[in-house]
């Protein structure tokens, strides 16, 4: 009879699987292979990085050269269109800047803005829903009424109102330099809550758990416990919001631009250019709104998919 032993003791010494492996068989890599919509999304959303990041490469015109503009090209069509030149793919503004050239740019700086601003709010909410949740008493009823304040008023007010104050206290030329800092810290503190109240909740059970409290037991600080054992097991529902909040804010940064409020018309971003463009769309020319209007859509509607399939993904009841 043969000895099992030996190939106990191969399956024993067989090597472990590499980091790259596991995350090929993980159960998000298998269920993002058999959605196409998220899919979709994410080859829309790594386009759209991508030609923001390369857009002074990408950009046939540099629409922030005063030198490489022509006001005889001002409010060309696009090309398919009678009058419209093959150089100018989506045509030209009041200033003959190529629209195509603009919007990359401007997509680079809405990117930019969204992004830090998630970021901030996430920092910011998950160390409070930490803290809140683990603590507890009257740190935890303070963090949690400060909350339950900002719920109390829209998101696009309370970015109102910072970026208000920012323009009443700050000098307008240090404004203009801070314009895109002051516009990403008022998204980003009007954003924090649902980050808080998620992972202060996750918190509560967490800390329930046996691994907590032998990690007190062997002496381990609470910072520790939190940031190293803690919030590794409360990411999931994170990942869910702040994609879903990605599109939140850039809809936020686009509506503070088209107010007026935002980014510097020298920095245009996709709401400033349509802001622009509709100051001249009664007159004719419908594509300077249109084609970044038509962009923001497009993106926002990646996101919001993307951040959909993550929801279903990390919702453990459809499991």
């Amino acid at each position: 009879m043969k000895d099992p032993l030996p190939s106990a003791a191969e399956g024993a010494s067989a090597p472990a699987l590499s980091a790259w492996d596991r995350l090929q068989d993980s159960d998000i890599v298998y269920s993002f292979r058999r959605a196409p919509t998220a899919i979709a999304s994410a080859l829309i959303l790594a386009l759209f990085v991508l030609v923001a990041v390369f857009a002074p490469w990408l950009a046939p015109q540099n629409p922030f050269d005063p030198a490489a503009l022509d006001l005889v090209d001002a409010r060309l069509p696009p090309s398919w269109l009678p009058d419209g030149q093959l150089r100018f793919p989506l045509g030209t503004d009041g200033q003959g800047r190529d629209l195509l050239s603009v919007l990359m740019h401007g997509l680079r700086i809405s990117l930019l803005v969204s992004f830090c601003a998630t970021l901030f709010a996430l920092a910011v909410g998950v160390t409070l829903g930490l803290v809140s949740g683990y603590l507890g008493g009257r740190i935890d009823n303070l963090i949690m009424r400060l909350a339950d304040m900002q719920l109390s008023f829209p998101t696009i007010l309370v970015a109102l109102l910072i970026d208000g104050l920012s323009r009443s206290l700050l000098p307008r030329s240090v404004h203009e330099q801070l314009a895109v800092i002051v516009v990403i810290f008022a998204i980003g503190i009007s954003t924090w809550v649902q980050y808080a109240r998620t992972v202060r909740g996750a918190t509560l059970v967490e800390k329930s758990k046996d691994y907590v409290h032998a990690a007190r037991l062997i002496g381990m600080g609470p910072l520790r416990i939190l940031f190293k054992h803690v919030l590794p097991n409360v990411l999931g529902p994170v990942l869910v919001i702040a994609t879903l909040s990605l599109g939140l804010a850039i809809l936020t940064e686009a509506t503070l631009s088209f107010l007026g409020l935002g980014v510097p018309p020298t920095s245009p971003s996709l709401g400033t250019l349509i802001r622009i463009g509709n100051e001249v769309l009664f007159s004719g020319e419908w594509w300077v709104t249109v084609m970044p209007g038509v962009l923001l859509v497009v993106l926002v509607l990646a996101i919001n998919l993307l951040g959909d399939w993550l929801r279903d993904v990390f919702n453990p009841k459809l499991k």
